[in-house]
């Protein structure tokens, strides 16, 4: 059954106007269409790439790619970002692209440091864009963005919160005088 005929039938048994109704039917119109199909596979598989190069694995954890960085873009991209963050981060992925082979050739196919030189540009180029934007220029920079959802992606995810930090499901008492000794952060 429909919540909108429950509510009907709630009010023909009831026989008394329910105050508000149309509040409750409003949950029951289509919400405004999401954009869907925004990426492709192979942006995915870009993702992850670029994920992995942020995040490498290392012996101790695994990388973004173990954390299926690019499928949780995709999804914080299409379902949270509004048109304009959309606009952006879709316009820089054709403009990483570009980039990438105007100065190395296809990302899939680089060295780890060639790929590393490509984002420690990307990303000094981010900051100088961050720099504008404290002057007024109010645009987002792709590759902050890309940055960003890949490390709140992992850190989030499970491979992130279970081997990369030391996760507590249910933490006891706080103890601020713990010495730190190199060990991973604790995730709450």
């Amino acid at each position: 059954m429909k919540r909108r005929d429950a509510l009907a039938a709630t009010i023909a048994l009831l026989g008394v106007p329910v105050i508000g109704a149309q509040f409750f039917l409003s949950g029951c119109t289509k919400a405004d269409e999401k954009r869907t199909g925004l990426f492709t596979d192979e942006d995915i598989v870009l993702l992850d790439e670029i994920g992995e190069t942020i995040l490498p694995a290392s012996e101790n954890s695994p990388g973004a790619r173990a954390a299926q960085i690019g499928s949780f873009m995709k999804v914080m991209v299409t379902d949270c970002y509004d048109e304009s963050e959309q606009k952006i981060f879709m316009e820089g992925i054709g403009k990483f692209k570009q980039y990438a082979s105007s100065t190395e050739g296809d990302f899939m196919n680089l060295s780890s440091e060639k790929k590393k030189t490509i984002l420690i540009a990307l990303d000094k180029e981010a900051k100088d864009h961050s720099a504008a934007a404290a002057k007024g220029n109010d645009s987002k920079h792709y590759f902050s963005m890309i940055k960003q959802l890949t490390i709140w992606g992992y850190l989030t995810s499970e491979p992130g919160a279970t081997k990369a930090l030391r996760f507590v499901p249910i933490p006891g008492r706080y103890e601020g005088c713990i010495p730190y000794s190199g060990e991973p952060a604790w995730l709450y």
